[in-house]
């Protein structure tokens, strides 16, 4: 830590340091602000770097001082998350107090990132999956059944991985199918004194198919949805809020019918599955598999859509 002073001789009475880390859930609904409104704590630590003994002023001399320190965080910490009803922030606050009763104050905010290793999670995450869905829509003569499948290629995928789709739909209704789209989806839940208060979902990526004619099929080989920069699925240690990662089906008949959907949930890790055969093969370790393979983004998110967590004071 830098502390600067101006071309004069400084006294102070102390110099103070605040880790912070907490979650807090405010979902604004019409009803009591304590019913809607909660909030837990991670990390509340202080510290005093420069200490005034026998309450005698401490004389800074003009320029730059450090105070090195060091602090290990827990391993059980949340991610950075922000949200538009809810966040988990960490930051760290100073104090500088002037022997004329003056307080100057200075604050950043640093990002959290707890990973997730797919390969210390459970093994069937890696195997294929595949999921179908039947479901009668409509009355009478127009009324039909729509069959739907899908498969992935496995159930758990890191940021800049492509998940791998197949997918077949069959109309066997009298009506025409005029919207099919996969879609990569993020469900995220607000709780507060252990209600659920709020539920969002937006949809990360897409990918719209052809409409359906009556009695046909549509017929999907090696589509792919991208993952964005995303947080890791769930954040573990945290309470009050939930993530939620799935690949679903959205189909649309015609005329005023609900939009079927099938929901597959899959998982957001931090560290991909290890090649071992590819390994063996080629001599390559896992940082290269990385480089070879993989697109990370460049950067990962620290805001959202939505507006912005209130700033710190």
């Amino acid at each position: 830590m830098k502390l600067g002073t101006s071309n004069k001789v400084f006294k102070s009475h102390g110099l103070h340091f605040h880790v912070l880390g907490e979650c807090t859930v405010n979902v604004a609904k019409g009803v009591r602000r304590d019913k809607s409104y909660d909030k837990e704590n991670y990390i509340d630590f202080r510290m005093k770097l420069l200490d005034d003994f026998d309450n005698k002023p401490i004389l800074l001399s003009a320029g730059v001082h450090c105070f090195p320190f060091k602090l290990g965080l827990p391993v059980s910490l949340p991610s950075t998350f922000l949200g538009q009803h809810g966040w988990i922030q960490y930051y760290c606050k100073t104090s500088l107090q002037e022997s004329s009763g003056i307080t100057h104050k200075n604050q950043q905010v640093f990002i959290v990132l707890n990973p997730i290793d797919l390969n210390l999670e459970d093994p069937l995450l890696s195997d294929p999956l595949e999921a179908s869905v039947s479901h009668r829509v409509g009355v009478g003569p127009l009324g039909g059944t729509i069959r739907c499948n899908v498969g992935l290629d496995k159930r758990a995928y890191v940021p800049g991985e492509n998940i791998l789709l197949t997918g077949e739909i069959h109309n066997q209704t009298k009506l025409a199918i005029k919207l099919l789209k996969y879609a990569l989806v993020e469900t995220v839940q607000f709780y507060a004194h252990g209600k659920l208060l709020h539920q969002e979902r937006r949809e990360l990526a897409a990918l719209v198919r052809e409409r359906i004619k009556s009695g046909s099929r549509d017929v999907l080989q090696n589509g792919h949805l991208t993952v964005p920069p995303l947080p890791p699925t769930n954040l573990l240690g945290c309470h009050l809020i939930r993530i939620r990662y799935s690949v679903c089906i959205l189909i649309e008949p015609n005329l005023m019918e609900r939009q079927v959907a099938l929901r597959v949930p899959i998982t957001l890790g931090t560290y991909p599955y290890r090649r071992d055969d590819q390994d063996q093969d080629q001599g390559e370790n896992l940082q290269q598999w990385v480089e070879n393979y993989v697109r990370y983004p460049s950067t990962l998110p620290v805001s959202r859509t939505g507006p912005n967590p209130p700033q710190l004071e």
